[in-house]
């Protein structure tokens, strides 16, 4: 099988096109030695013949200063470990601004491989007013250029042909390269001839031009420390600047190419998307814009996942009664019904809900609007430090701060990546949402708002997610004059023009993520639900067993039911995991929780969303409840202290929200804090300021609640 690496300009379509060729015969992994994630995919050409599709990080240039454009440039390379050799490229182009797409189709040329355009997004450039000659511009390149519209699955077949015929050529045609001045291509043969093992003319013209980047920081790992001075050397020796040599002889190159291949008008006129931005990102009607657009978004997390979290509920309810039919009372029916079925039912049971909110981001990243709320939040954080280029890494922490957190790859400056990183669990990940759900359904008051617009619960659920965004733009501030100190990188963002989301690139996306959560969040739920599990059932007291035993005779057999719930409840006290709930009592007490609370706590500490199954545990309904399960709600606002009082009123209820909110109780998060900074210090630091800081704020929530008679 030969293998192409597919790779283009940000918002060129890519990723679209990749789906379309390879559609669900793909799946994604980490190289050796690299955190960014890649993915590869199956390309059926002809019958049997087939093509792997390498999908490689978006890049502008070869110029790499990020993790993900050195992965990019070393799969380009054949230097990264594990990685297939390259057999040639298909680069991916915007038809409408082809001036800035082939500066790197300019330098893909020089790599020495076979090479393929895709000129996709010819419908924008047509409603423009430009009109490209694609066989003019084929031959002038000397490659083949191949027009298509990726969203709309025209000209794939096209290309699946140019593709077959350019791997069954045994020796296809390279493409023109661009002339280099001579200053240049002098520095470069001097600086090969200076390093004792073999350097390529595109590693020594990077390591020359990119002053910092990661071309020269390789050489002089390799080389070592004396050939900076003949870097410098050769930077400064010339007439002009290397960079500017460089970047004058390819625009002069791009525009005697594209003068054959192309006609456009010499004024565009005002186009939809510049029309639309005039509202979309204006400073205060784009924010109103964007605020809104976020309450719809968590409206139909919280209401429309309902019927199809009720469905799994029930289908492993069903299950749980199923097999604790078939299995005789004792350890191994617990095992399966509380620890297995439930365990499983508790990871599937989030899918509906982190389904519905990477649908709305795909949706969105699609359409071009995501571009612009980060010019939007540009503006809020630069004042804390950071820049526009962290809004999509904390975005996508609203999902998942897993995935989030690898997004901070394609952020340059390494202070800003590590602020970015600490921050990013604050956001409030789709793990807290069924801690939200529960107390929320259980203890604020199903109100509606604005005649009816919004319910006082959905507007509670958007304030807890605004609550962590909210802290970390102090945390961000503290952390960028303190142990991060340093300006921020300038802010330098590309808006795509508006379109129409491809749908199925939104759904595979949809796919993706969920069973991405499935897989690797979901293993950790159900081996921490199991292991919860066996905290709460073991040692089991013989005495309370055979004490429940005598009071069975003598009970009614209505009464029967309540009499296991309260064995349940004295068994789980006197488990290990009760044991330490009371060891925490004094501590939580200030918040209002008692020692239940405190154990629901400890058991959630892998992974938040298993306080749902610890409390169902904990007060003898099961492991099988759910945020949903209105036996659970009941059970919480009947629940009392020796004195009557009950436990949990809205201060308490509002008192763990926020300590959920903020607190860094989710083990997967800190592990890939630990695998993207490459230290365990982070980690570790990490989990103890988002601890105080989830202590101090349910202690300042409860205890000014009550105040108000919450």
């Amino acid at each position: 099988m030969r293998t192409l690496a597919l790779i283009g300009n940000p918002n060129t379509g890519k990723t679209t096109l990749f789906n379309a060729l390879t559609g669900l015969a793909q799946h994604s992994g980490n190289y050796p030695g690299v955190t960014v994630e890649y993915k590869v995919g199956t390309l059926t050409l002809d019958g049997e013949d087939a093509l792997e599709l390498i999908d490689l990080p978006g890049a502008y240039s070869l110029a790499a200063h990020s993790p993900d454009e050195m992965l990019a440039i070393d799969v380009l390379l054949g230097q990264q470990q594990d990685a297939p050799s390259i057999d040639g490229i298909l680069a991916v182009v915007d038809a409408s601004n082809l001036r800035r797409n082939f500066y790197l189709v300019s330098q893909l040329a020089e790599i020495g491989l076979p090479l393929v355009v895709a000129l996709n997004m010819g419908d924008i450039a047509i409603r423009r007013g430009i009109r490209i000659d694609a066989s003019a511009l084929s031959a002038a390149l000397g490659a083949p250029v191949v027009p298509i519209c990726a969203h709309r699955r025209q000209g794939l077949a096209e290309l699946r042909r140019t593709l077959a015929d350019l791997s069954a050529d045994p020796a296809p045609a390279q493409p023109q390269r661009v002339e280099l001045p001579d200053q240049l291509r002098c520095a470069m043969a001097e600086l090969q001839a200076a390093v004792p093992g073999p350097l390529s003319s595109v590693e020594a013209l990077r390591a020359l031009v990119d002053e910092d980047g990661y071309a020269e920081r390789r050489l002089l790992a390799s080389a070592g420390d004396g050939i900076a001075d003949r870097l410098h050397g050769l930077r400064t020796g010339g007439a002009d600047a290397l960079s500017e040599l460089e970047s004058n002889a390819r625009y002069a190159w791009i525009d005697g190419l594209l003068a054959r291949a192309i006609d456009q008008p010499s004024r565009l006129e005002s186009r939809r998307s510049d029309r639309a931005d005039r509202i979309l990102a204006h400073r205060l009607f784009g924010v109103a814009i964007f605020v809104l657009v976020n309450v719809l978004v968590f409206e139909a997390i919280y209401t429309w996942s309902g019927p199809l979290m009720d469905g799994i509920d029930a289908l492993f309810g069903a299950c749980g009664a199923r097999a604790a039919a078939l299995i005789p009372p004792g350890a191994l029916q617990s095992l399966v019904v509380d620890g297995l079925i439930a365990g499983v039912g508790g990871v599937l049971i989030f899918l509906p809900q982190i389904a519905i909110l990477f649908f709305f981001i795909a949706l969105l990243e699609d359409s071009g609007y995501m571009a612009r709320a980060a010019l939007l939040m540009d503006r809020l954080l630069t004042r804390v430090g950071l820049s526009g280029t962290a809004f999509m890494p904390l975005l996508s922490s609203f999902a998942c701060a897993v995935p989030g957190i690898m997004a901070t790859r394609t952020i340059e400056d390494r202070r800003d990546r590590f602020a970015t990183i600490l921050v990013a669990p604050l956001m409030s990940c789709s793990a807290r949402l069924p801690v939200y759900v529960l107390f929320i359904g259980a203890f604020v008051p199903d109100r509606s708002l604005l005649g009816g617009v919004i319910g006082l619960q959905a507007l509670t659920l958007l304030a807890f997610y605004c609550l962590g965004a909210l802290v970390a733009i102090p945390m961000a501030w503290l952390l960028k004059r303190t142990l991060l100190k340093g300006d921020p990188p300038p802010f330098l963002l590309e808006l795509p023009s508006y379109k129409t989301p491809d749908l199925r690139t939104v759904l595979l996306r949809v796919y993706h993520s969920s069973r991405a959560f499935v897989v690797r969040a979901g293993s950790l739920i159900l081996a921490t639900t199991i292991a919860m599990w066996a905290l709460a059932y073991f040692p089991r007291s013989e005495a309370v067993v055979e004490r429940h035993q005598i009071e069975r005779q003598a009970v009614a057999p209505a009464a029967l039911d309540a009499l296991e719930k309260h064995q349940a409840a004295e068994l789980v006290e006197n488990s290990y995991l009760g044991q330490a709930g009371h060891w925490v009592a004094p501590v939580v007490r200030p918040l209002g929780w008692d020692w239940r609370i405190g154990m629901a706590v400890i058991a959630s500490f892998p992974a938040r969303e298993v306080i749902i199954s610890a409390l169902g545990t904990i007060y003898s309904l099961g492991a099988g409840e759910d945020e949903g399960s209105e036996s659970l709600r009941a059970t919480l606002a009947a629940a009392t202290w020796p004195d009557g009082r009950p436990i949990y009123t809205l201060a308490v209820a509002l008192s763990i929200m926020v300590f959920f909110a903020l607190c860094a109780q989710c083990l997967s998060t800190l592990v890939v804090i630990k695998k993207e900074t490459g230290s365990y210090r982070w980690s570790l630091f990490s989990f103890g300021y988002m601890t105080a800081l989830a202590y101090f704020g349910a202690l300042a929530t409860y205890q000014v609640g009550t105040a108000w008679g919450l």
